[in-house]
């Protein structure tokens, strides 16, 4: 791999590979020398406002803990057009049940199309409790391999 060059997203095209909406993981701050806690989870993205909403499992069965205003970083990749694209967005989780961010999140979840449903929980999903978060990111970085020359 020493000829391929990892190269930086432009916002289209980064809007594009998050508009579809799909699976990454989130990873979130712990206390004192706790490793994060990382989990996969589905997103949707609101390119308009350039936040990530997810579908997070919840309740005293969790082991994620209190989730609002929890520091986060989500990674999402996949590959497109034989290049590989990946986005790191990092912030803090704000729950979309509060009344300061409930219009905003309904016309936001709209743009998102669609969150998928994965199920990784070891019972079914209609046993599991979710709730919506948004991450609105202070930092999002891109990489995408550039293409190998002929």
């Amino acid at each position: 791999m020493g000829d391929i060059d990892a190269v930086r997203m432009d916002d289209d095209e980064r809007d594009e590979f998050l508009g579809r909406s799909g699976t990454g993981v989130i990873s979130l701050a712990t206390a004192g020398d706790e490793p994060p806690h990382s989990v996969p989870v589905s997103y949707g993205y609101d390119p308009m406002e350039s936040v990530l909403y997810f579908r997070l499992s919840v309740g005293p069965d969790r082991t994620k803990g209190e989730l609002d205003d929890r520091e986060a970083t989500f990674v999402t990749y996949g590959e497109d057009d034989g290049r590989w694209r990946s986005v790191v967005a990092s912030g803090r989780l704000v729950s979309t049940t509060d009344e300061s961010v409930a219009e905003e999140t309904i016309q936001g979840l709209e743009r998102t199309g669609r969150i998928p449903i994965v199920d990784v929980f070891g019972e079914p999903t209609s046993e599991v409790t979710f709730a919506f978060y948004r991450l609105d990111p202070d930092r999002i970085t891109t990489r995408v391999e550039r293409p190998m020359d002929p």
